[in-house]
């Protein structure tokens, strides 16, 4: 019977489809595996198993299935030495610290949230700037979670910054109504004043918001109609012109009157007031009650002032224009009950930007420079507020900004971006939107990883990244899970840490809808990347990060029929899930702090597998086998698995493809390794002269196992049955047929 020796010594695509067996020709193919289930990819291409879970906090919350999520955890960081993980849930936050010496976590402050409900959670977007957290959904108006000392957390509602006369509030305003639709003010001050529309405009849902007509501020307070309300005027109605804005023209005694937008109509009555006298006419002619003589287009009338000019000239200094007489110069506050809230926040360039309301889906606002409470537009000067729509149609809605080389924009249909110059800082002047690409972005919030951005497709069916390619002068959008599409189950959060759990390169954890975990794996200069699959007794229900530490949350039945929701962290110290370390005494420790009784847990001693006990009467009795022991990590045990996929090989006559052969010899290479087992067969670590008092010695180097039978797709499984160290550099298989 003749024999090969196949080699597989890199799993850097990690696990592909099932859809990818027959691709024998390809390299993936060689460097790819089946299934690998709880593993980590290794940058030089072999796996190791990933850390157990250590035990952090139960929450008071009986598990619910029937929530797209029930809990939902996400970084706080203040400085490289206050970390905290943030946990949303119905009602509440709970923010944990993070010693930055020991790395305890622990609950620091729980606040009450009531704009925080299980329906909204899945959905909230949030940025962070030091002590400030602010959150954002289309249902209410931004809140903010303030941290005031270490271990004390406030909730704040955003507040626009306002005037010192308290008039004008510096938010931003839109004009909703359609093309020509005039507003009549019926005075220009004052109180429970009547305000009528030229067509049907108002709702009673409206009372309590602004409308700005001109740059005076009206707040409605009564509803009579679809076009009549009734509200309080802040301040006087009228226009503060640009410096010099009447023009003359010589023997003629109209004006020009530059009025930028000014919505007026010929005919119209107007009240000129601060002018001096320009071309010969003199302030008294020009000052006090006039009437628009005609209307010269959307930025200039006329009015006769009953005196000749007698030279061309320009001026009158800072003119101010009062009317009562209709005008389209008018808005309404563009965030409200009524109207929406923003949906999406970010921080760039130190401006502070809202993206998306129910009624402008693709309106994208920024704060002024370094003022994040004010969205004031002004007069567009470099540090003024940005206000502009990303004209991608009433049915895109804008999810998602992400600060990255520019402010990237996700939307419900496609992919943005506002372009940053490496000279000049975004400006009222020259910020612009570019659509890029046509996927669309669903709920979970898209994350920086190595360069790129990652995104899940609306569809919930696949994993892509945004970046900015210099050969096509755009950004692209390839989807980086089509090899693993499988593992792209309706993806609810996204988690990222670059270079920590003692491994290096970037890492993406997707939160599945099933339940499960897929990793995401990339070093992009060394054009790597794979997906790996992470499953726990139970469901993950959140997963995130700080800059090094992987937490999730995970429902897990404590042992007596009820379903609790877990904090856990990943710590590469720990071999078993939900797992802590126990100190007790003869082989008994009270574990009923974690585990209810009935539950059955796992208990490692050091390098030794005790196996499985169930709790009684709050504790785990391991006596039966160590009745010595005093401490002890006990928790649930996971299993990893790596399935290579079919072992093919090219003979004299052709490929090895459905031809009946036997796997004769796997050759593993293992580092470290105290657990392995490969198709079913354990690895025998003790001997005859073994001494059971002294631990186990970790395994390095290579070890032979002999699998049995024929197949015509021959694989190998390599598993473990106790839950110990595990880290396969490559291995050899030799083939029989």
């Amino acid at each position: 019977m003749a024999r090969i020796r196949v080699p597989l010594n890199n799993f850097s695509f990690g696990e592909i489809s099932p859809s990818l067996t027959s691709r024998t020709d390809s390299q993936v193919y060689q460097n790819a595996a089946e299934k690998v289930t709880n593993f980590f990819i290794r940058s030089e291409g072999g796996v190791i198993k990933r850390p157990g879970s250590k035990f952090i906090h139960k929450f008071s919350d009986t598990y619910n299935s029937s929530l797209t999520q029930q809990v939902r955890i996400e970084p706080f960081v203040f400085s490289d030495d206050e970390k905290y993980i943030i946990a949303l849930r119905n009602g509440n936050i709970d923010a944990f610290f993070i010693n930055p010496t020991t790395g305890a976590v622990s609950l620091s402050a729980t606040v009450s949230f009531s704009e925080i409900t299980s329906s909204r959670i899945p959905e909230i977007t949030f940025a962070q700037s030091g002590d400030f957290m602010f959150f954002c959904h289309s249902d209410f108006f931004p809140v903010i979670l303030k941290r005031t000392a270490l271990d004390t957390f406030v909730r704040e509602q955003f507040a626009f910054d306002t005037s010192l006369d308290g008039n004008k509030t510096f938010q931003p305003y839109y004009n909703f109504q359609a093309t020509g639709v005039t507003i009549t003010p019926s005075h220009t001050s004052g109180t429970g004043r009547t305000f009528t529309t030229s067509a049907n405009y108002f709702n009673s849902a409206q009372v309590g918001t602004r409308l700005l007509i001109g740059e005076t501020e009206v707040v409605i307070t009564g509803f009579t109609d679809a076009q009549n309300v009734t509200g309080n005027i802040k301040g006087t109605i009228k226009k503060q012109l640009d410096i010099d804005s009447i023009k003359t023209k010589k023997d003629v005694d109209e004006i020009e009157i530059i009025h930028v937008n000014h919505g007026l109509a010929a005919g119209a009555a107007i009240t000129i007031a601060n002018s001096g006298g320009v071309g010969g006419i003199s302030a008294s002619n020009i000052n006090g009650s006039q009437t628009i003589a005609r209307v010269i287009d959307d930025n200039r009338y006329e009015v006769a002032t009953g005196h000749n000019a007698n030279t061309e000239d320009i001026g009158g200094g800072s003119v101010t224009i009062e009317s009562t007489a209709a005008t389209t110069e008018w808005y309404e506050q563009s965030y409200s009950t009524y109207r929406g809230f923003p949906s999406a926040i970010t921080f760039h360039e130190n401006r502070l930007w809202f993206g998306g309301t129910d009624s402008q889906p693709d309106g994208i606002w920024g704060s002024k420079t370094a003022e994040y409470f004010n969205f004031d537009v002004g007069k567009g000067e470099d540090t003024d507020s940005i206000d502009f729509d990303a004209a991608a149609g009433v049915t895109n809605r804008i999810r998602h900004l992400v600060s990255n080389r520019d402010l990237q924009v996700f939307a419900s249909q496609g992919e943005f971006f506002v372009p940053s110059s490496t000279t000049q800082p975004l400006t009222p002047a020259n910020a612009k939107i570019s659509a890029q690409t046509p996927f669309g972005t669903g709920f979970v919030r898209p994350q920086s990883i190595d360069g790129a951005t990652l995104f899940v497709q609306s569809t919930g069916t696949a994993v892509r990244e945004y970046v900015f390619a210099d050969s096509e002068g755009a950004y692209v959008g390839g989807q980086v899970s089509l090899l693993s599409s499988h593992l792209i189950t309706n993806p609810k959060q996204l988690a990222v840490v670059k270079g920590s759990l003692n491994r290096s390169g970037a890492y993406g954890f997707f939160l599945n809808g099933d339940g499960n975990i897929s990793v995401f794996y990339h070093i992009r200069n060394e054009k790597k990347l794979g997906w790996m699959n992470w499953t726990t007794n139970g469901n993950y229900v959140s997963v995130g990060s700080t800059d090094n530490n992987l937490f999730a949350v995970v429902s897990r039945d404590q042992g007596d029929g009820t379903t609790k929701l877990y904090l856990e962290q990943f710590d590469t110290d720990f071999q078993l899930d939900c797992s802590k370390d126990y100190t007790g005494s003869n082989g008994v420790f009270a574990v009923s702090s974690v585990f209810a009784n009935g539950a059955s847990v796992d208990v490692v001693e050091g390098t030794e597998y005790l196996g499985a006990f169930t709790v009684g009467s709050g504790n785990a009795d391991v006596s039966a086998v160590d009745a010595a022991a005093t401490s002890a990590e006990i928790g649930y045990k996971f299993t990893p698995e790596l399935k290579t996929l079919p072992i093919d090989a090219g003979v004299q006559g052709g490929p090895l493809t459905a031809r009946p052969r036997r796997l004769s010899l796997v050759d593993l290479d293992l580092n470290d390794t105290l657990s392995v087992s490969v198709n079913g067969t354990d690895m025998i670590i003790r001997n005859v002269n073994f001494d059971p008092s002294q631990p186990r010695v970790k395994q390095t180097g290579k070890e032979e196992f002999r699998p049995l039978g024929f197949s015509k797709d021959p694989r190998v499984t390599i598993s473990q049955s106790a839950p110990l160290d595990l880290q396969i550099n490559g291995m050899v298989i030799e083939v029989a047929f």
